[in-house]
């Protein structure tokens, strides 16, 4: 079980997070809930390690795989869509190219899941093209894929439907709920909407 108890955060005089706890259930979506500016962020941060709390105690996280699409995609901006997903997929080598795409050492069940999943986001064209080329909206989905392929045990999502028109958006959310089906997922969002097509619990800063 994943749970945080009596967490305090503040940068200077701000007041970020003080006296939060909650518990994370175990193979079960949670969005945590808040409007912007309000520490979400920061929880996320504070639980993939990358912060330290001011006071309190985090259990059930430290010795966990985590996986994370952040705000920012943080994609490699030189390497293809496939590539970029390809670098976190476990036990793979692959010769990455910037224009095409290369052949893997890999059995055809696993390879099809991988091709079907740009299928579903409607990103088969973009495969073989670099990041750089491609829009906003194409990013944060090949970010989405990045963090779903890797070996995880915990995913976190910060905001992972932002700039996404309605259409791709349901396609999206749909395709990350099965992906995500019995396994821990925690998701920051304020998007009430987004969290109940997750099917998540809820849990309001």
């Amino acid at each position: 079980m994943a749970e945080v108890k009596h967490i305090f955060k503040a940068y200077g005089n701000n007041q970020v997070l003080a006296d939060f706890s909650a518990v994370f259930p175990e193979g079960k979506i949670t969005c945590v809930m808040a409007p912007s500016g309000k520490g979400k962020t920061t929880l996320l941060r504070i639980l993939l390690g990358l912060e330290k709390p001011d006071k309190g105690q985090l259990s059930g996280f430290s010795k966990r795989k985590k996986s994370a699409v952040f705000q920012e995609d943080r994609l490699c901006e030189n390497l293809s869509a496939g590539a970029n997903v390809d670098l976190v997929r476990p036990g793979k080598k692959s010769r990455r190219t910037i224009t095409g795409f290369f052949k893997k050492q890999e059995d055809k069940s696993a390879e099809h899941e991988w091709t079907a999943g740009f299928e579903r986001l409607g990103l088969s064209d973009c495969i073989n093209r670099p990041v750089r080329e491609l829009s906003g909206g194409m990013r944060r989905r090949v970010a989405l894929l990045r963090a779903l392929y890797a070996d995880w045990d915990i995913l976190f999502l910060d905001e992972p439907f932002k700039g996404l028109d309605e259409d791709t958006k349901v396609r999206t959310i749909e395709f990350v709920k099965q992906q995500c089906r019995g396994r821990t997922v925690i998701c920051v969002t304020h998007e009430l909407k987004e969290a109940e097509m997750l099917g998540a619990g809820i849990l309001v800063l």
